[in-house]
């Protein structure tokens, strides 16, 4: 009998800043099967193997993207998949329960964030099972939860080469959308900070503002950047497509989130032998046994400057050994073939 997987996500586009690696999660499920479906809001038709087929629901209006949907969802059905995995989105597998579950197939809903929205509760009553990085990941409790990593394609961010620090700042970098609990602010002040104590330090940010709160923030973020006494250290920039990102990734010493929830740049980041620091408690294996600490306490920008102060104290090596020791572990613990191989568990068990 075929193995058919139902993939639900938003969208299919390899170079979109904020939801370009769901591609790769794609790719290794269809790896491990014999097709793939994907249903989809927007996506790039040549973007995935030739043993996926994309169905696009998106519509000017939000009933005729619900029809849209469940029309495409029960085509599916008709021949039985060996399951339907919901990507970041649970208001699609609800809607989807309803056609999944009473024939047995197993309803499976990834999702990594730190809202645990009505909406979120109410799918995870109605899916199988809810995957995330960590349970610490998933912002609520239930027996249904699995930590199986983030799914970081590796090859996607190959290991980048020594950088040499000495004549230049030492730079500090974050990418992703311009969400206010990120507090973006605030490791510009740690920035600050670290100056203060006599290391020449800037970061630079990069990112979207897909929502009037998000541009709201970034502007604020521009008016901070603005100041005489931040200028000369700090930067607001735009969105930089997923595609171009290794070489960005190339320039930073050091890549930073104070993020409620666990970003994946700091993934991409270790992917890419660079050092990182992080906030979230979901990372501790992650940063287990490296000196200096590479964790910092959320809301404290002087702690952010801590880590700024010790990491660019060493030498050029000893930083890139530190992003090579990542890396490793990104590729053991948060690969895209750990991810997938772990849903293909989940939906076969």
């Amino acid at each position: 009998m075929k193995r058919k997987l139902i993939f639900i996500t938003q969208v299919v586009d390899p170079a979109d800043p904020n939801l370009g690696a769901t591609r790769a999660k794609i790719a290794a499920l269809a790896r491990r099967v014999d097709e793939v479906v994907v249903l989809c809001d927007r996506g790039v038709d040549d973007a995935l193997p030739d043993n996926c087929r994309l169905r696009v629901f998106g519509a000017p209006t939000r009933p005729q993207r619900a029809v849209r949907y469940i029309g495409a969802l029960l085509s599916e059905l008709r021949d039985r998949p060996i399951g339907v995995v919901g990507h970041m989105v649970p208001l699609y597998t609800i809607v989807a329960a309803p056609f999944v579950r009473p024939r047995r197939v197993p309803l499976v809903l990834w999702y990594t964030h730190w809202k645990g929205h009505v909406v979120l509760r109410i799918a995870t009553l109605v899916c199988t099972d809810v995957t995330s990085l960590d349970l610490r990941s998933f912002p609520l409790q239930s027996r249904k939860a699995h930590g199986i990593g983030h799914g970081i394609d590796v090859n996607e961010f190959p290991c980048q080469p020594v950088v040499p620090a000495a004549g230049r700042p030492f730079r500090v970098m974050s990418l992703g959308r311009y969400s206010r609990p990120k507090k973006l602010d605030e490791m510009i002040e740690g920035v600050r900070i670290a100056r203060e104590r006599g290391v020449d330090a800037r970061i630079d940010l990069f990112g979207t503002a897909g929502s009037e709160s998000e541009a709201a923030y970034k502007r604020e973020l521009e008016a901070l950047v603005a100041r005489p006494e931040y200028r000369a250290f700090s930067s607001v920039g735009g969105p930089i497509p997923r595609t171009e990102l290794p070489p960005v990734y190339a320039q930073a010493d050091v890549v930073a989130s104070d993020f409620i929830s666990t970003d994946k740049i700091v993934l991409e980041a270790c992917a890419s032998c660079r050092p990182v620091i992080a906030s979230h408690p979901a990372f501790d294996t992650l940063f287990a046994g490296i000196d200096p600490p590479l964790a910092f306490d959320r809301g404290r920008p002087e702690t952010f400057a801590d880590r700024i102060e010790q990491l660019a104290a060493l030498s050029d090596e000893q930083r890139h050994a530190i992003g090579e020791t990542l890396r490793e572990r990104v590729r053991t613990q948060h690969s895209v073939e750990t991810w997938a191989d772990a849903i293909l568990r989940l939906v076969e068990k």
